[in-house]
């Protein structure tokens, strides 16, 4: 693959700290969600996580619906990225929630998101490695 844009950001001091981009327009506090015993007081990697998929499944749903001519401007997508014990480690899991408009049909609709499931880098890199359900609301 040739990559046609990279992002760089720098995470210090993991969970507990910041991550920054050298352009300046990301510049995070991270903390340990309250649920896993932390502060809460900033965002975390699964947020963070959840924010991109959900970004770039939207764009993917949004192609295949041009593709399709069928208008899915007005979609929503939400992330949920879960994190639990996985074996002697940590795992993740996703749910991607889609809100399409009223104007798409369920069988029109379902058929688009799983196209869009099909192109979206994240669900392609996700593939095989975590569960991902799709839901559509």
């Amino acid at each position: 693959m040739e990559a046609l844009y990279t992002a760089v950001a720098t995470a210090t001091h993991g969970r507990e700290g910041r991550a920054v981009t050298p352009d300046g327009k990301l510049d995070l506090q991270l903390a340990i969600p309250v649920e896993m015993g932390g502060s809460g007081q900033g965002t975390n990697p699964e947020q963070l996580f959840a924010a991109g998929y959900a970004a770039c499944f939207a764009s993917a749903l949004g192609l295949v619906g041009r593709q399709a001519k069928v208008d899915v401007s007005d979609a929503a997508v939400t992330g949920e990225v879960g994190i639990g014990k996985l074996g002697e480690g940590f795992g993740l899991a996703v749910t991607l929630r889609v809100e399409l408009p009223g104007t798409v049909d369920e069988t029109t609709g379902r058929k688009l998101v799983e196209q869009a499931h099909q192109v979206c880098p994240y669900s392609n890199a996700t593939r095989g490695n975590i569960p991902v359900e799709l839901v559509i609301e």
